[in-house]
């Protein structure tokens, strides 16, 4: 069993053979998670998940569009009601661009976290270059029914530790299996099997030995096998934990 827990399908670099890209992911995975980032592709992420049987799809504002959008958390509200919507994200701040404004992302990053809340659902949180205001958010808006991932995990092993008291997994992606990523393998070592998600975050990070070409989801295995060699696991048993770990956080009943 092997799941990835966050790839974006709906993306427009599949437009030309994404009914291709989803076969591949048939053939190698046994569930995927669609991630929307915006109205748009929130909804084009339900329509995946309507289409695809073993596809999942999570529906959220990212913070590129928090100024863009801020207004339209209730749409989001309203698509909670579809068959297959299983996580609120990705939700987050990103702070690379220093663009949109500090308070339009934080705003609807809270008002989203507040969101999953009310529906008991989990987040996806996306944290880039903002460690420090995202933790300080998520402790505030924390109750002991808040639940989710950070995606893509870029901060410290310290930091992780942090957040999985607060009930969060961790996943890793492409990164860890870059020869420079000295932090993100310091976190697969660190971090217990039973509190990490694998990704790929598709079509994006592609991981060795096919970095720096287009990503898809059928590369998962890659993680999981770096994964493996640095806890020295057996490769099915990192895919069948992490797949175990997104089941339980998304709640998916799987037989």
């Amino acid at each position: 069993m092997i799941i990835d827990s966050h790839a974006h399908l709906e993306d427009e670099k599949y437009d030309e053979d994404r009914e291709d890209v989803i076969k591949r992911c048939k053939d190698e995975l046994t569930l995927l998670i669609n991630v929307g980032s915006s109205i748009e592709t929130s909804k084009k992420s339900i329509e995946l998940a309507r289409n695809n049987e073993f596809i999942y799809a999570v529906i959220g504002i990212h913070p590129e569009y928090s100024q863009k959008e801020i207004n339209d958390i209730k749409t989001i509200e309203e698509l909670l009601s579809q068959e297959k919507v299983v996580a609120i994200g990705e939700i987050g701040l990103d702070y690379y661009y220093g663009d949109p404004p500090v308070e339009y992302q934080k705003q609807c990053f809270i008002e989203q976290i507040r969101l999953a809340k009310k529906y008991n659902l989990p987040i996806v949180i996306h944290d880039r270059d903002a460690h420090g205001d995202v933790l300080d958010i998520i402790k505030k808006e924390w109750t002991s029914s808040l639940r989710g991932v950070f995606h893509s995990y870029s901060g410290s092993s310290e930091m992780a530790f942090q957040l999985l008291e607060m009930n969060f997994y961790i996943s890793l992606g492409g990164p860890v299996t870059f020869k420079n990523a000295k932090k993100a393998v310091d976190v697969a070592m660190k971090i217990p099997i039973e509190k990490l998600l694998i990704e790929t975050d598709s079509p994006y990070l592609t991981p060795v030995p096919y970095r720096g070409k287009r990503n898809e989801p059928a590369n998962v295995k890659y993680v999981a096998r770096k994964i493996a060699e640095i806890k020295n696991m057996n490769y099915d048993d990192v895919c069948n934990i992490t797949a175990s770990n997104a089941l339980k956080l998304f709640n998916i009943t799987f037989k």
